[in-house]
C-alpha cells in the first residue's frame, strides 16, 4: 500500500513537471490578450448587442455583472481592478455613474430587458452602504423586469459584511453570497494582507443562513505564500464546520508583471512551487470528497443540494467572465469600470481608469475602450472550450462543430491520452478523473489563436 501511494505521488509529480506551463483560465475564448482590437469598432458592439438581445431577451433574459471597485485595503493576492480608499464619499457618484451607464444601454436596447442574473463583484461590494446598494438595484429595475427564475449574487468581505448588508440584499432578491476566505493561517493572512479571523467568517455565514440565503459560497486559494499542508487541512476542516453550499478552491495566480507591486509583498521563494503546490490541492480535494463535496468544472466543488451541482449534473453549467454559473444567458452586460460584456458574437471592455469612466459617461457614450468581434471559427472553438471547462468532454459529431484543424488538435492530445488524462474516441474526447487538474492544458490544444501566435512575454499564470 505504501509503495502504491509512493508510485502514485511520483507519477503525479512527473505530470506536474511536464504540464505546468503558462496557460489561460478560459473565462472566454478568445482570451483577452488575443482579442483583435484593430478590427473592432464601437458600432460592432452596438450591432451585436442588439442582435443578441432580440434573440434572447424574451426567451431567457440577460445577465448583469456590476463591478464595484472600492476596497479599504490592498490584498496582495488579488488581481481585480480596484481603487483603495477609506473615503466613503466615493460611493454615491459611482452609483450614479452605474445607473447612467445602464440608462444608455436601455435606450440602445429599445425595450425593457428581462434580467435573469445579477452579480455584484469587486473590489468589495460590501464597501458600499445598504442605502447605496438599494439605490443601485432599484435603479436597475426602474428600466428592467425580473425573469421568473432569477439568480442574484454578490461577493462579501467577511470583515465588513454586516447583518444589515445581508438582510437588505436578501430583501432585494439576492439568494447567493460568496465570502472570500483564502486561508485561515495567520502567517498566510499577514503575507497577503487579508487578516480575518475564523470568527468573522463563521458570523457572516451563520447570518446568511439564518436570513434565508439558499447558496452560501466560500473562496479558498492554494499555493499562497508560506502556505503548507497543515494550513490547507486546517482551512478545509474549519470550512467543513461551517458547511458552505459551494466552494471555489483555486490556484493562486502569481502574475506580478500584470498586478504590479500589489503582488510583491513577499518573495517568490515564499510561494509553494510545482509538485509542492499541487500536493496542497490534492490534500484539499481529498478532504472535500470526504466531506461530501462534488467536483464541478475546474477548481469548484458543491454539495449535491446546491444549484451548481444540479446544473453540472444536468449539463447546464455555463462559464463566462463571472466564472461558473448555473444559469446561462446569451447576453451578459458588464457595468462599471473595467467590466467586460459578452453578446456571444462580440466582447467589449470598459475603460479601466475611474476618471475616464466618469468622463465618457458625461458624453452620453458607453465607456468602452476595446473589444473583439468573434469569427465563425472563434464561435466553434469557444463551444469546444466551454464544453471541456463545464462538462469535461466535447464532440464534433455535428458538422457545425467540426473544424479543419481537428486532426492537428488530436495529434497534440495523443501524448495526454498516453498519460491517461483523456480518452480520444471517433468524434469526441473525454477528460478522465486523472486529467481534470489539467483541463486548461487540454483546452490549449483547441486554442488556435494561442497556437498561431505564441506569447513573447508573460501573459498567463501557470496551469498547475
Amino acid at each position: 500500500m505504501i509503495l502504491d501511494s509512493l508510485n502514485s505521488f511520483v507519477m503525479k509529480t512527473s505530470l506536474i513537471q511536464k504540464y505546468n506551463v503558462p496557460g489561460p483560465r478560459y473565462t472566454s475564448y478568445p482570451t483577452v490578450p488575443y482579442w483583435n482590437e484593430t478590427n473592432f469598432l464601437y458600432q460592432n458592439w452596438i450591432d451585436t448587442l442588439k442582435k443578441s438581445f432580440s434573440e434572447s431577451n424574451t426567451k431567457e433574459g440577460i445577465s448583469l455583472y456590476i463591478h464595484l471597485p472600492f476596497c479599504e485595503s490592498m490584498c496582495t493576492f488579488c488581481g481585480c481592478n480596484k481603487r483603495i480608499t477609506k473615503n466613503h464619499e466615493v460611493e454615491s457618484p459611482y452609483i450614479d455613474a452605474l445607473l447612467k451607464e445602464w440608462s444608455i444601454y436601455c435606450k440602445i436596447l429599445g425595450e425593457k430587458p428581462i434580467i435573469k442574473e445579477i452579480h455584484l463583484g469587486g473590489g468589495t461590494p460590501t464597501f458600499f452602504s445598504t442605502k447605496n446598494l438599494e439605490d443601485l438595484i432599484n435603479g436597475i429595475f426602474h428600466y428592467a423586469d425580473k425573469a421568473k427564475e432569477y439568480e442574484f449574487s454578490f461577493e462579501g468581505h467577511p470583515n465588513n459584511t454586516t447583518h444589515a448588508h445581508l438582510k437588505k440584499l436578501y430583501d432585494l432578491g439576492f439568494r447567493r453570497v460568496s465570502f472570500g476566505v483564502q486561508d485561515y493561517s495567520e502567517k498566510v493572512q499577514k503575507a497577503i494582507h487579508r487578516e480575518q479571523p475564523f470568527h468573522n467568517v463563521a458570523k457572516v455565514t451563520f447570518w446568511a443562513r439564518e436570513i434565508g440565503y439558499t447558496s452560501i459560497g466560500h473562496d479558498i486559494i492554494f499555493g499562497l505564500p508560506f502556505q503548507g499542508e497543515d494550513d490547507i487541512i486546517d482551512t478545509i476542516e474549519k470550512t467543513k464546520s461551517l458547511q458552505p453550499d459551494r466552494l471555489a478552491f483555486y490556484s493562486y495566480a502569481h502574475v506580478p508583471w500584470i498586478k504590479g507591486n500589489g503582488q510583491r509583498g513577499f518573495k517568490d521563494d515564499d510561494i509553494p512551487k510545482d509538485d509542492e503546490k499541487r500536493k496542497l490541492y490534492e490534500i484539499g480535494k481529498e478532504l472535500l470528497y470526504e466531506y461530501d463535496y462534488q467536483e464541478i468544472g475546474m477548481d469548484h466543488f458543491a454539495l449535491k443540494s446546491d444549484g451548481l451541482y444540479n446544473a453540472f449534473n444536468n449539463r447546464e453549467l455555463h462559464r463566462n467572465f463571472m466564472g461558473y454559473s448555473a444559469s446561462k444567458t446569451q447576453l451578459m452586460i458588464g457595468l462599471g469600470v473595467s467590466s467586460i460584456s459578452d453578446s456571444w458574437y462580440s466582447f467589449a471592455q470598459n475603460v479601466k481608469n475611474l476618471e475616464d469612466y466618469y468622463q465618457i459617461l458625461e458624453w452620453d457614450k458607453l465607456p468602452i475602450f476595446k473589444g473583439h468581434l468573434l469569427t465563425d471559427e472563434d464561435l466553434t472553438i469557444r463551444k469546444h472550450i466551454l464544453n471541456l471547462m463545464c462538462q469535461f468532454e466535447t464532440s464534433w459529431q455535428e458538422s457545425d462543430d467540426y473544424f479543419e484543424e481537428i486532426p492537428a488538435v488530436l495529434a497534440q492530445l495523443e501524448e495526454m491520452e498516453k498519460d491517461g488524462l483523456l480518452i480520444i474516441k471517433e468524434n469526441r474526447i473525454q477528460v478522465t478523473e486523472k486529467g481534470k487538474p489539467y483541463v486548461r492544458n487540454i483546452c490549449m490544444a483547441f486554442d488556435l489563436r494561442l497556437k498561431r501566435k505564441t506569447p513573447e512575454t508573460a501573459l498567463f499564470s501557470m496551469t498547475v
